[in-house]
């Protein structure tokens, strides 16, 4: 088996695994289970708990005394064990510190994936950068492949999702101690814990520009955790309208929110050229008006004649969500002193999947809890949306006035090679 295919086989996993879950725990958690808003909002945030800390440890292990590939393959068979358990919770509590333990496991691994995959293909003499993309696309088929399982098996609400994401968990778990050996670099220069743990990269907000930019990476984190948390509940919802309850939208919300992920596929290639042309302060402009239209379309649509909303929301996400990430870490890229470029972009992970998540999912659960949720116990779910959607269009227009930024494609181009 060629090296490519063997390192597809393991982003394809890597990724089928949260597809499995991820976008369909809110029907679990509220059409199965009936806990609130406000507890839910806590689960979401494990994950930005645990990006804070565990992928910058995960990495001094697998520099120092582990192979990236053994560690990858151990963090995942904890993780089947422990996705494994979650159907036998009875308690929100609970539940929040077995995701917290799932998360600490599985938030490591992308960055190893992208670790062992990279120390593959070199040994191989390939071309990272035109061998790897094509590689991790794989990535984003498996978290479609995964939503369309759990969808057509008509699981979205039961703990078989979690069964199916524990099985594919232990099989990527065993496969990784497979795959090529990374070398563990015995004469690695010794740092100090500030310099291990990335923190050095803080020294980056005592310039203006780059603090104003951590923040707003912060505010649009909140947003994506938004979009994760409440679209397939949102979908799920209408089955309680006699007129909505057969369409296809509301029986298979999963395949429907999968749309946002095969947009994504699409807007990643569409990068280079709008980079190029209208430079990073447009891009992510684009990319916050993206998040305006991702919620306020959702806020619009239905499952019968506002379908074309909803899908169009999904199509939405794909800019909204690939525009920001990836212009973002070009721009810390071309931003940050060489001697600190990995910890910078540590930090703009921490920044968005770290504090943004926490306060995205904290805030918008006790949010929904308060204001968004009638007598009966139902949510107002046009109220929520476009709540979300005016949160949106402020950050946007913030950006657009106070983030100063002179568009220099010579810069990029550099970047580049």
């Amino acid at each position: 088996m060629g090296i490519k295919l063997r390192l597809t086989i393991m982003n394809f996993l890597q990724f089928f695994i949260w597809g499995a879950w991820l976008i369909t725990i809110g029907g679990y958690w509220f059409q199965t289970k009936h806990w609130s808003g406000a507890e839910f909002g806590a689960i979401f945030s494990t994950m930005g708990i645990a990006s804070l800390f565990m992928p910058a440890l995960a990495g001094i292990i697998a520099d120092r005394w582990i192979n990236a590939e053994k560690l990858l393959g151990s963090f995942h068979i904890m993780g089947a064990i422990i996705l494994f358990t979650v159907p036998m919770v009875e308690s929100p509590t609970v539940m929040f510190w077995v995701m917290l333990i799932n998360m600490i496991f599985y938030m490591p691994t992308i960055s190893l994936t992208i670790a062992v995959a990279y120390s593959a293909l070199k040994k191989e003499n390939l071309d990272v950068v035109k061998s790897y993309p094509p590689i991790r696309v794989f990535g984003t088929i498996g978290f479609i492949v995964a939503m369309w399982t759990v969808s057509l098996l008509k699981i979205e609400t039961s703990a078989a999702q979690f069964y199916i994401a524990s099985g594919a968990s232990l099989v990527l778990g065993i496969y990784s101690f497979t795959l090529p050996k990374c070398e563990i670099n015995k004469n690695i220069e010794k740092k100090n814990f500030i310099e291990s743990m990335g923190l050095k990269a803080f020294t980056l907000f005592k310039q203006k520009k780059m603090a104003l930019f951590f923040l707003f990476s912060m505010l649009l984190g909140a947003s994506l955790q938004l979009t994760n948390m409440y679209g397939d509940t949102f979908l799920h919802d209408f089955a309680k309208i006699p007129a909505y309850k057969d369409l296809i939208a509301v029986k298979f919300p999963a395949i429907i929110m999968s749309i946002s992920q095969m947009s994504e596929t699409l807007f990643i290639l569409a990068i280079p050229f709008f980079l190029k042309k209208f430079g990073i302060k447009k891009v992510m402009l684009m990319s916050m008006f993206a998040w305006v239209l991702r919620f306020g379309l959702f806020g619009l649509g239905d499952p019968a004649g506002g379908l074309w909303m909803i899908i169009l929301s999904c199509i939405v996400y794909g800019m909204a969500f690939d525009f920001f990430n990836i212009s973002g870490s070009l721009y810390v890229e071309m931003e940050s002193d060489s001697s600190i470029r990995a910890s910078a972009q540590g930090l703009f992970m921490m920044m968005t999947n770290g504090f943004g998540a926490i306060a995205g999912s904290a805030l918008s659960g006790l949010m929904i809890d308060k204001f968004f949720k009638a007598d009966t116990g139902e949510y107002l779910w046009k109220g929520i949306w476009f709540s979300f959607a005016a949160y949106s269009l402020v950050v946007a227009i913030v950006f657009a006035i106070v983030f100063k930024y002179k568009h220099n494609p010579d810069k990029l181009v550099e970047v580049h090679h």
